[in-house]
């Protein structure tokens, strides 16, 4: 019988900024900065440095049932870590790539714990409270970030299912907002919902305009 392998992000990307002499360090991440409705979600996670959580990985590499498991694994062992949305009404007025930067700033400035360095998933960084550093596909590199991607993928698909309750006949727990032929098919039937994100609907301006 074939034996799985369980990778383990390594700390080495953390380790060289323990070795420069920060010994406080987060990580944040965002979900949801594409789909047509509902929050974008960021958080911020600091571990126990060193700790190995076996599976730890980029939330979107990972099943539901496993990003499930190992959000309850990060939130009972982290330090600290926090949570915030943008609505998407406030999506509307910054724009996405606004929203989800201050979202993760929101998320870093209600740590428990002030971090000295702040690892942030992507290329860009903007008016973090402290010394941020950007890294391009983070959250496969580093477990901090790592952990930050599941509790903002986690906690965004929680509110995907509740938004369903309220909106069924998008289907938005079945394709978490993102922009599926079922989920388009149904704007174009019924319309915008109060959740869903005006300004990513420019293919109904579109097809208006033909």
């Amino acid at each position: 019988m074939k034996k799985t392998t369980i990778q383990l992000l390594n700390w080495e990307l953390e380790k060289s900024y323990f070795d420069s002499g920060f010994s406080v360090i987060c990580g944040t991440d965002e979900a949801g900065r594409g789909p047509l409705c509902g929050p974008v979600v960021a958080a911020a996670c600091i571990l126990p440095p060193f700790l190995e959580i076996p599976g730890l990985n980029d939330s979107k590499k990972l099943t539901e049932k496993k990003r499930e498991e190992l959000f309850g694994i990060i939130s009972e062992k982290a330090l600290s870590y926090a949570v915030a949305e943008i609505s998407n009404e406030e999506i509307d007025r910054l724009n996405i790539l606004n929203a989800s930067q201050k979202a993760m700033r929101i998320a870093v400035s209600e740590l428990t714990i002030p971090p000295e360095l702040v690892l942030v998933d992507g290329n860009i960084a903007r008016d973090f409270p402290c010394k941020a550093v950007t890294v391009v596909k983070g959250d496969s590199k580093s477990p901090n970030i790592a952990a930050a991607s599941i509790l903002a993928k986690v906690t965004r698909d929680r509110i995907c299912i509740r938004l369903n309750e309220l909106y069924p006949q998008y289907g938005i727990a079945k394709h978490k907002g993102y922009p599926t032929k079922e989920h388009m098919d149904a704007v174009r039937k019924y319309g915008p919902s109060p959740v869903h994100r005006l300004s990513f609907l420019g293919f109904l301006n579109n097809e208006q305009k033909k």
